[in-house]
């Protein structure tokens, strides 16, 4: 029994099974692939890339930077002997392409150097490893802080930014600690006397035979061990002051204080799917009139109460003025940052605690309180203004459209330990996203012309 055709329709019409002879018909000459021939190419690393393409602009944007300061710490020089030094402006190169591309983990950048041709485009020919990239990026934090203000201070003078109108919003980003990496005082004390324990017969081994491994290997040993005691060291300072805070919040709740082992920093927070991780608090201010992110904290707050001050204060070093107005949400309106906004010069929106409810209540939310400050009973009336409702409703347009932005760049976790590095990776994101923005608006302008 013949088997049916699976697609009948493109069958060929049916056999003859008449005994008549018909011609052969010659077999067709078609052009296969051939992908196992082996060819040569001739081309520069240059011509790998098109013209127009993104890590180009990046390249631009920092040759035109001026990091005398990183140059000025390089310790090779001519006339003297010594290993050359990596170019700053290529490290700087890859990290900005990677945060743009989603990539934070150095030994993924490493790899994508070897591998990928727009990397080896920035490397040029220079040989690079996840040590050098890593310490790069967390050994000059200051720098990266530095290079962000003034890139901002240069957005300000071509009028890309006017610090009228300012959204600020927190986002939870993963830590690079396991959650049962958190421990109790006790069980901290243990760890560390055993990684004390650990360095001093590590020192003494190499004491006793100092050719029992080569140089690399001895120096590496011997850093992992320290790294190890110091992070024991501050967590166990940590949990005494998480300890003191808890006990301050509610008597005998300090005993449940615990700290990370392994990211000392990181707090157990509840993230957005309700779940509770370890994770640090990204914090982003964003002028309104482009988009443009001029303000970046790493805190590990477990909530954004007491994050509008150091906001203020970034702002305020930056720009030298406070903002005329800034949109925040329901978590940064308690009194004191309204108290404290209305000093610095800063008309201050967010929504009214428990509006809804005392409206369904048939109460006035928007009506002076008893105990308000005046700067409170500003803020209710003003917030009770049909003006003011929609003024606010651009809050989600920048703040969650720049969280938006980071999340689609897989800022989901930070593979690094301790605030100062996580700000190094924030700082990174948000000079990556202010370079593609004004790219953008100046290829705008030009195509208006």
């Amino acid at each position: 029994m013949d088997e049916p055709l699976l697609f009948p329709e493109l069958a060929g019409p049916a056999e003859d099974t008449t005994t008549q002879e018909t011609p052969q018909r010659a077999a067709p000459r078609l052009r296969l692939p051939q992908r196992d021939q082996a060819e040569m190419f001739f081309e520069s690393l240059d011509q790998r890339i098109d013209a127009d393409h993104t890590v180009r602009t990046v390249w631009s944007f920092v040759q035109n930077l001026d990091l005398s300061a990183w140059l000025g710490r390089i310790k090779a020089v001519e006339g003297h002997r010594g290993r050359d030094a990596n170019d700053p402006r290529m490290l700087l190169t890859l990290w900005l392409y990677a945060s743009i591309e989603g990539v934070g983990n150095a030994r993924e950048l490493d790899r994508l150097c070897t591998n990928h041709r727009v990397y080896q485009w920035i490397c040029g020919g220079v040989s690079v490893n996840y040590h050098t990239l890593a310490d790069f990026r967390s050994q000059h934090t200051e720098f990266l802080d530095d290079l962000f203000a003034k890139s901002i201070a240069n957005l300000s003078h071509q009028g890309f930014i006017d610090l009228n109108l300012v959204t600020q919003d927190g986002m939870r980003v993963r830590a690079s600690a396991g959650s049962d990496s958190f421990r109790r005082e006790a069980t901290l004390q243990e760890h560390l006397q055993r990684a004390q324990d650990h360095l001093q017969k590590l020192n003494a081994e190499l004491e006793i035979n100092p050719n029992q491994l080569d140089a690399r290997r001895k120096a590496a040993q011997l850093r992992a061990a320290r790294e190890k005691k110091e992070r024991l060291e501050q967590a166990v300072a940590n949990v005494r002051d998480i300890a003191e805070s808890r006990e301050q919040r509610k008597k005998g709740d300090g005993v449940k204080a615990r700290a990370s082992s392994t990211d000392p920093d990181a707090r157990r927070t509840q993230m957005p799917d309700g779940g509770t991780r370890p994770a640090y608090n990204a914090q982003f201010a964003t002028d309104a009139k482009n988009k443009f992110i001029v303000g970046v904290q790493a805190s590990n707050a477990v909530n954004d109460a007491n994050e509008l001050e150091p906001m203020l204060d970034n702002l305020q070093e930056t720009f030298a003025k406070s903002p005329d107005q800034m949109l925040v949400d329901g978590g940064y309106s308690t009194k004191d940052n309204i108290d404290l906004a209305a000093e610095r010069g800063t008309t201050l929106y967010a929504p009214l605690k428990e509006e809804r409810k005392q409206l369904e209540a048939g109460k006035d939310p928007y009506a002076p309180k008893k105990g308000d400050s005046d700067a409170m009973k500003a803020f209710r009336a003003r917030m009770g203004l049909p003006e003011s409702k929609t003024l606010y409703k651009l809050r989600g347009q920048n703040a969650e459209w720049v969280n938006a932005q980071a999340r689609s760049h897989d800022l989901y976790q930070v593979r690094v330990r301790g605030k100062a590095k996580v700000l190094a990776v924030l700082t990174l994101f948000a000079l990556a996203h202010n370079l593609l923005r004004a790219a953008r608006l100046r290829a705008a302008q030009q195509a208006e012309r």
